[in-house]
């Protein structure tokens, strides 16, 4: 059997290349005849589809992706397997992604959200993402580059170090973070939260609220740490071993890929119970999952011509959709000051952490599992 893996390729410093990459090589080191391209429309992608000739093509990208990881390897006669991640609602496409024979999932989250949307997932399985623990590991913080990197985010030694990561951090759940912060801040203040945002619009737009809001939560601006840009995906073990608890109570997580990673770096992680941290996080054990302290839910919602549509148009919903999460402010306060404040539970939560990444989402272990339920679904060999 052949595989052609489609993604932002060659290899960038996001989510969906780092995703897709980490399939490609985990299935050419277990054995398998595979290559990886771009998913977008290109000369090498047209070559690979023609001469390479692959049985299967996984995609990875959200359904809007459709026209690139399921249209285009249909039409040349080769059997789409599309890796879905999240994208909040389901707008078009409903019969081609229900007559998939074998679509993957990040999660069982994005599973049943393609479900309410009326996709037919009978032929949908959950296959989480994959890290590589030869690059994405715990790093002492006695280590001179983890003591270098904490001094040159202000860290003092007596202080902990709460970490978000995103492309902007409100997304990651920050805006309730600094909530709880402003509580845990009347009995323990010996702490500074890193926020590590990308230079985007979002960020801009979401870094004034999170701005307004530190003002008017009466929180000491310089203990809040903003960090911007894109780093290499081999920096996160430094980045994520320099912090004492990674936080992202996100507002709509399809897997939380940093989370995971997090816990490679043996960090104790706190979460929202729903969506892929649910999979991803043992309550109690690896970190903690707050509930959900608030749902925002939409009549209405617009569908683009970007959407597959012919014109730009708006969808109503009855039932209305959740299309976002806010987490509970009083779990995140609990939580996180008794990891701020229990040293032992912190080290053992990241014990814990750093054994369940590599019992479950080692990138060749995933490869693995694509590749089993591809051979039984397509009866492939």
């Amino acid at each position: 059997m052949k595989i052609a893996v489609l993604h932002a390729y060659p290899p960038e410093p996001d989510g969906l290349s780092i995703q897709g990459y980490l399939l490609y090589k985990g299935l050419l080191e277990i054995g398998v005849d595979v290559m990886p391209c771009h998913y977008r429309p290109s000369f090498q992608k047209q070559w690979i589809l023609s001469a390479y000739k692959p049985d299967v093509a996984i995609g990875i990208g959200c359904w809007t992706y459709a026209p690139d990881i399921i249209f285009s390897p249909k039409n040349a006669g080769i059997v789409p397997v599309p890796w879905f991640v999240a994208n909040g609602w389901v707008a078009n496409y409903h019969r081609e992604l229900s007559a998939l024979p074998l679509a993957f999932t990040t999660s069982q989250w994005v599973k049943d959200t393609y479900a309410r949307d009326g996709v037919d997932v009978k032929n949908y399985r959950v296959l989480p993402i994959g890290f590589d623990p030869a690059e994405i590991k715990p790093i002492p913080q006695s280590d001179s580059k983890i003591i270098r990197l904490r001094e040159m985010l202000g860290i003092q030694p007596n202080e902990k170090m709460i970490l978000t990561i995103g492309g902007d951090v409100t997304s990651k759940g920050a805006q309730e973070m600094l909530r709880a912060l402003a509580e845990i801040d009347k009995d323990f203040p010996q702490w500074k939260y890193v926020c590590k945002v990308s230079e985007n619009e979002s960020a801009e737009i979401h870094g004034r609220e999170e701005e307004a809001l530190i003002k008017k939560l009466g929180l000491d601006p310089g203990k809040i740490v903003y960090l911007s840009g894109m780093f290499s995906h081999d920096f996160m073990s430094y980045l994520l071993s320099a912090c004492d608890i990674y936080a992202a109570p996100s507002r709509l997580e399809g897997f939380g890929m940093i989370q995971m990673e997090a816990e490679a770096c043996g960090k104790p992680v706190i979460s929202i119970n729903v969506g892929g941290p649910a999979d991803t996080i043992v309550h109690g054990q690896t970190g903690f999952l707050a509930g959900v302290g608030e749902t925002v839910e939409l009549t209405e919602e617009w569908a683009y011509e970007s959407m597959g549509f012919d014109a730009n148009h708006k969808i109503k919903f009855d039932p209305p959709k959740v299309l976002a999460y806010r987490a509970s402010i009083p779990d995140l306060v609990n939580y996180t000051k008794q990891l701020l404040t229990d040293d032992q539970l912190r080290a053992q939560m990241g014990k814990n952490a750093y054994e369940h990444a590599l019992a479950n989402f080692q990138y060749q272990d995933v490869a693995r599992k694509a590749l089993k339920m591809i051979e039984e679904q397509l009866d492939l060999k």
